[in-house]
């Protein structure tokens, strides 16, 4: 491939990527009243990984990490994006089939390091991939913390509900998970969220 072509190919996967910013989330960001887009979400929990990866339980590759997070939800081109506590909220055959469609735009090498760490992220074996889901499930418990609970009050989502589906924040850093945990329990009793 030339570079010709690996530039248009590269131009062609970002493009593709404007379609990010279209696919709505069920969580509106902090003091506004529409709802966030996934492109916005991308962008808010690398920077928010960039903030925290010195407070990670383990050592950590910060740049995999910023990577991992950047291509995470770009399959939503394809699905949409999943409310974090629907019952079927993990689709991965059809994120796959996503991944593989948007990472085959890129020149062959740069598709297959970028569809690998997807896979990496997803399968969340890695201390990095650990680090990421912590900060992918942080994000809206930080943005549902500081706008009265307006997701979860909208769907109907329990303080046990909320806790299961973040612990994996905890294998971030147990300290921050204390805190989290602290913080839910008090917002959501000052709200009026149900426990169980």
């Amino acid at each position: 491939m030339t570079s010709i072509d690996e530039f248009s190919a590269i131009t062609q996967f970002i493009i593709e990527l404007e379609k990010l910013k279209n696919v709505e989330r069920r969580i509106k960001p902090v003091g506004l009243s529409r709802y966030e887009n996934s492109a916005e979400h991308s962008w808010h929990i690398a920077l928010l990984a960039l903030t925290l990866t010195r407070f990670s339980a383990q050592a950590v590759d910060e740049l995999k990490i910023v990577t991992m997070l950047l291509l995470h939800d770009i399959v939503e081109i394809d699905t949409g994006d999943k409310f974090a506590y629907d019952a079927n909220h993990d689709d991965f055959a059809n994120e796959h089939q996503a991944a593989i469609r948007l990472f085959n735009l890129l020149p062959e090498s740069l598709g297959h390091k970028f569809l690998q760490l997807w896979e990496e992220f997803e399968q969340a074996q890695s201390p990095e991939a650990q680090f990421a889901k912590a900060i992918d499930r942080l994000m809206p418990v930080l943005q549902n913390l500081h706008n009265g609970c307006q997701s979860w009050l909208e769907h109907g989502i329990s303080v046990k509900q909320i806790l299961t589906k973040n612990a994996a924040i905890e294998k971030a850093n147990p300290q921050l998970w204390q805190w989290i945990k602290q913080q839910v329990i008090s917002q959501g009793a000052a709200v009026g969220l149900k426990l169980e």
